[in-house]
């Protein structure tokens, strides 16, 4: 089967400037054209569409699909690496349902300050405005002072 960027489009749920710009990437190899210069895309490269998004949906970035095309067209060496990937977006994950979980408890703690009174009696906002006794950003601020 041949279509045209915007069944392609259609049919995957991918924006028809992302499968241009996964073209322009390599991601995709360049389709073949139709007289009138309309791309045409066959059952591979639809295939290799749906396993790109589908990677990006795991979280995955565009070197790491790259990488995982380059092996699954050339499969020489040994899959391991994939494990480590897979890993390492698993912490990755963690980390982030921690930080949510952190976030929620905080937001839970901003619940509990208003009272429903005026504006300037309103404890979220006061406790919105004192963000340098704000626990939950002065951890997040040390968070991302080593990662960096």
């Amino acid at each position: 089967m041949k279509v045209k960027i915007g069944e392609l489009a259609r049919m995957t749920g991918c924006q028809v400037v992302t499968i241009r710009y996964y073209e322009k990437e390599g991601l995709l190899k360049a389709p073949e054209r139709t007289e009138g210069n309309y791309r045409l895309y066959g059952d591979d490269a639809i295939a290799r569409l749906q396993f790109i998004l589908h990677c990006r949906q795991h979280g995955m970035n565009l070197s790491e699909i790259r990488d995982l095309l380059t092996f699954s067209d050339n499969p020489t060496v040994s899959c391991d690496w994939i494990n480590t990937l897979i890993k390492k977006h698993i912490m990755d994950v963690d980390r982030q349902i921690n930080d949510l979980l952190h976030l929620k408890e905080h937001l839970k703690s901003l619940y509990h300050k208003c009272d429903g009174g005026k504006k300037s009696e309103c404890g979220i906002l006061k406790s919105l405005n004192n963000f340098e006794n704000c626990t939950y950003c002065q951890k997040m601020k040390r968070k991302k002072s080593l990662q960096q």
